[in-house]
């Protein structure tokens, strides 16, 4: 007992620890504390240090010091190699599905039916179908777009020998705010406008992409007569699908500043490719 006695008093026993200055002796500082104040105090300063540095490694950038750890460019590639390898699964099932209906075809047998199972984990009879007052908007805005399209008939067959002989229809009326520069890889023209504006198809043509990417946002693509492709990107949504046929004039997209990079604002990069060349936007289309 008397041995446990004299431990506790080693633990609250207080001592003192000073600084003092070398010429006069002068106490400058001074703290007073027991050996169980200063082992309290070295576990808070030690858990205090273990918590900054992990704050630090998970909340900034440091982790990427770390070896193994990706960085951002590392974590791009890996989304991106996600995404287009769900959609080479998707395209490998479909051509599965295509050929064993090719092989059944010619087998003189029934093709199988390509059918989409319904989530059973949804109510689909409780879905309500209400139009918004901005659809409507919207749509009336498409309509009256649609008056002044260049091409209410069927589309000529007829091919141009010259580019030159083409009328461009303006996918959007702004200020141009990025000009194309082949040096910088700009293959386009960028477009400032007010928000939620329509995009306009150039040419009559069909839509061959609609998409999304990191980079640019909402992309779509329409292939025109004459090995002409027009791409719209950044837009807010679209309003067509890939397959689709279009008129020079008609509504095909919306005005939006989607994508991670090369983007500051709501505007439209408008890129003209001819025989897989880009060509100045702004030498064929009056913005």
């Amino acid at each position: 007992m008397a041995r446990n006695e004299k431990k506790k008093k080693n633990w609250r026993q207080k001592y003192r620890f000073s600084v003092l200055n070398d010429l006069t002796f002068e106490e400058v500082w001074r703290i007073r504390l027991t050996r169980y104040n200063a082992f309290l105090l070295i576990a808070v300063l030690i858990i205090f240090i273990i918590g900054a540095t992990a704050s630090l490694i998970a909340f900034t950038n440091l982790k990427e010091f770390i070896p193994g750890y990706p960085d951002v460019t590392m974590r791009r590639n890996i989304l991106m190699s996600a995404i287009r390898l769900d959609s080479l699964d998707r395209e490998l099932a479909l051509r599965d599905i295509y050929f064993n209906n090719l092989n059944s075809i010619i087998s003189g047998k029934q093709p199988a039916e390509i059918s989409v199972r319904q989530d059973s984990t949804l109510n689909y009879k409780a879905i309500s179908f209400s139009t918004s007052s901005r659809d409507s908007a919207l749509r009336v805005k498409v309509e009256n777009e649609e008056r002044f399209n260049l091409t209410l008939s069927p589309s000529p067959t007829e091919s141009f020998s010259n580019i030159a002989g083409l009328h461009f229809f303006p996918p959007i009326k702004g200020i141009i705010s990025g000009k194309y520069d082949v040096r910088t890889k700009h293959f386009g023209t960028d477009i400032v406008t007010k928000p939620r504006a329509l995009v306009s198809a150039a040419l009559d043509g069909t839509v061959i992409f609609t998409g999304w990417t990191m980079e640019t946002g909402f992309v779509i693509e329409v292939q025109h007569p004459d090995d002409i492709v027009t791409i719209y990107k950044h837009n807010a949504s679209l309003l067509k699908e890939t397959g689709d046929l279009v008129r020079a004039g008609e509504a095909i997209a919306v005005v939006g500043d989607s994508g991670e990079m090369y983007t500051s604002g709501p505007h439209l990069h408008f890129e003209i490719w001819y025989k897989g060349n880009p060509l100045d936007p702004e030498k064929h289309v009056i913005f």
